[in-house]
């Protein structure tokens, strides 16, 4: 068969350099390069299934070189997925099943979003931390229910960019034995040679991390890639690296081994005179031979065979097992158990005095019996952020059962596994740092974002009453940034019993992310109520006349603030509304008749209250109205007298509210 085989990868080749010429734009130099590598892993040993590609058991493949998608699309095809010819003939268009980079929920087969390279790296180490949870969780010793690999094709910029290193570093530290990392060692980026830049023993650092390194000389041998791949299978105590050493745009005649074969067409040309030189003919395009085609359909029955009995093996589990056999479904399901929950008698356990990353951290271990599949960690900062789940245990190289991951100072790479733990299934995961480092986190929560996957991030010193630390700690322009972010829900709580609100409805939520922002300091309660963060905002002080004179709008610790200022106003003979708005996303969200009655477009005196940049609020407050945040960073010092710097107190929020009106 080593013939077929050939003409397999051939077919490969030159599908996918089709393909980028079809569009004219792309990128045919890894396809071709490391076709051989792919193949081999797909025919010889990942796990899966062209009718079913979401089924539970299979291996996960992440094409952490994103760039080349038209390798990932030719496999999908020639293996019997929802991939057809017309559709690699739509290569990179508007709408089609075949994007300029994978997109998770967008073609069948495609594992998660990626082009920002280092982020599928990060993804696949998430991926395996899920494996071993899941399967610590549901086998038992006579039912292997979850027992799969991750595999990871990266390129030498996936292995330059940090995050990938900090993936790499916890994933060796956690002795992730299931994952097994294809390096395409081509030594090309764009502007050249890798030896501009990347000049680093890449085995020898991926040795120092705790990862077992091996190495194939020639991209095109077959057999010593099956052979690599099988050895790195037997070592199941530390995650693996296979560098291949291949050629970037392989047979291509003048481009091979050059940056010119990385990311544009070869060119009609050069197309032609590469299809002469495989022996193929250069007036075909899309060709895949019927004797591939024959080959391929054998392998492609072959490997539904792993899912038939898993799928028997199953059923016997439900038989033997059936508690544990719903445990699973509602873990993949992310069904509540809602059984004995009351939500009015929940939100008052949590009516009190505190500061909200404290409330948050009772929220979540008394939400784990609604949710017990919830797993996260925080990095480096449990002792602050309050999101350590009491007695469940920390996941590691000793207790694969454990809920709390302790991620160490890596944000980037937090975000990314966080990302791929939701993206394997079963589990509902968070992670937490402070607010201001959701700048080292945006890449992964935008991805969140675009794949509409569950994840939450927890962040908390929310805000310039921080103090001390000054103006490196102190988030101004983070609230903005994350509300910046198309799908991704934020919720900024004003006391406990929003706090407990805002978790709710973070679980309840399935289609995105969110991020719950919470205090540092002390709040007060602000009195037993329904809290309708389900609505995004409602209105928490009436005013006492049959209209408002104005209306207050604050977020998170400014509620408490702007209550405050205005009892003070109605003292002064004013009559205004405080409206508490937790979440602007879930606001807009609301019907016009809604969002009428809390903010009545009659009431033209609009103030909105955030200690962050005001850019933004003149969609609630209007041109005419004030906005009172911060448009500057911050100053070190106490958090009481930087707020009171800075004019966040009781009294100069109604002075200015007053000057505001007087105008």
């Amino acid at each position: 068969m080593y013939a077929m085989d050939q003409e397999v990868i051939k077919t490969i080749r030159l599908l996918s350099a089709d393909a980028v010429e079809k569009a004219n734009s792309g990128h045919p130099g890894l396809p071709m390069g490391a076709a051989p590598m792919a193949y081999v892993l797909w025919k010889d040993f990942l796990k899966g299934s062209a009718t079913d590609p979401h089924w539970a058991d299979r291996d996960r493949f992440v094409l952490s070189a994103g760039h080349g998608s038209a390798l990932l699309y030719s496999l999908l095809h020639l293996f019997g997925y929802e991939v057809t010819l017309e559709d690699l003939k739509k290569f990179r268009q508007i709408g089609s099943l075949t994007p300029g980079h994978p997109e998770f929920d967008v073609t069948p087969g495609v594992e998660t979003t990626t082009g920002p390279l280092g982020q599928g790296f990060g993804n696949a180490v998430g991926m395996a931390v899920a494996e071993m949870r899941l399967a610590e969780e549901f086998n038992t010793q006579d039912f292997n229910l979850v027992d799969h690999y991750t595999y990871v094709l990266a390129g030498d910029g996936d292995l330059m960019e940090g995050v990938a290193s900090e993936a790499a570093s916890l994933a060796g530290h956690l002795r992730l034995g299931k994952l097994i990392v294809l390096y395409d060692d081509n030594g090309i980026t764009i502007d050249g040679g890798t030896e501009i830049t990347f000049t680093e023993d890449v085995l020898k650092r991926f040795d120092a991390y705790g990862w077992h390194v091996l190495r194939v000389g020639d991209g095109n041998d077959l057999k010593a890639i099956h052979d690599a791949i099988r050895e790195a299978k037997l070592d199941t105590s530390r995650p693996s690296l296979i560098s291949v050493k291949t050629t970037i745009g392989y047979g291509s005649p003048n481009k091979a081994g050059k940056s010119a074969a990385h990311g544009a067409p070869l060119g009609a040309e050069e197309l032609a005179m590469t299809k002469r030189h495989m022996e193929a003919d250069p007036d075909e395009f899309f060709n895949v031979p019927e004797e591939v085609l024959a080959y391929m359909n054998d392998i492609i029955d072959r490997r539904e065979i792993d899912r038939f009995m898993w799928e028997e093996k199953v059923e016997s589990y439900i038989q033997n097992y059936p508690e544990k056999a719903a445990q699973w479904k509602q873990w993949f399901d992310y069904e509540l158990m809602h059984d004995s929950f009351d939500a009015a008698s929940f939100y008052r356990l949590f009516d009190k005095a505190d500061a909200t990353r404290s409330v948050g951290g009772e929220v979540m271990n008394a939400l784990v019996r609604l949710a017990p599949n919830l797993m996260g960690g925080s990095a480096d900062l449990n002792s602050s952020t309050k999101t350590y789940l009491k007695g469940k245990g920390d996941f590691g190289r000793m207790n694969r059962g454990g809920a709390n991951i302790n991620f160490g100072v890596r944000e980037h790479a937090m975000g990314a596994i966080l990302n791929g733990m939701a993206l394997h299934g079963g589990l509902r995961v968070f992670g937490s740092t402070f607010l201001v480092f959701a700048d080292y986190m945006k890449p992964s929560i935008r991805l969140s974002a675009i794949m509409g996957v569950p994840v939450v991030y927890v962040f908390t010193h929310d805000s310039i009453a921080v103090g001390e630390d000054g103006p490196t700690h102190q988030p101004i322009e983070h609230l903005l940034l994350l509300r910046s972010i198309p799908n991704l829900f934020v919720y900024r709580p004003a006391d406990g019993i929003e706090t407990a609100a805002s978790w709710i409805e973070i679980l309840k939520r399935v289609e995105g992310p969110s991020a719950l922002i919470l205090t540092r300091q002390t709040l007060g309660s602000l009195g037993e109520r329904d809290p309708q963060v389900d609505r995004g905002a409602y209105v928490i002080l009436s005013e006492e006349g049959e209209k408002p004179e104005l209306i207050l709008m604050a977020t998170g610790s400014e509620v408490e603030l702007a209550v405050k200022a205005a009892l003070k106003l109605r003292t002064l003979g004013k009559d205004p509304r405080v409206v508490s708005m937790p979440c602007v996303e879930q606001f807009l969200e609301q019907s016009p008749a809604y969002i009428e009655t809390v903010l009545p477009k009659a009431v033209e005196k609009r103030v909105t209250i955030e200690m962050g940049r005001t850019l933004g609020w003149e969609r609630f407050a209007g041109l005419g109205g004030l906005t009172i945040g911060i448009d500057r960073f911050g100053e070190s010092g106490p958090g009481e007298a930087v707020m009171a710097h800075f004019g966040f107190t009781p009294d100069k929020v109604a002075d200015r509210i007053l000057a505001y009106l007087a105008k």
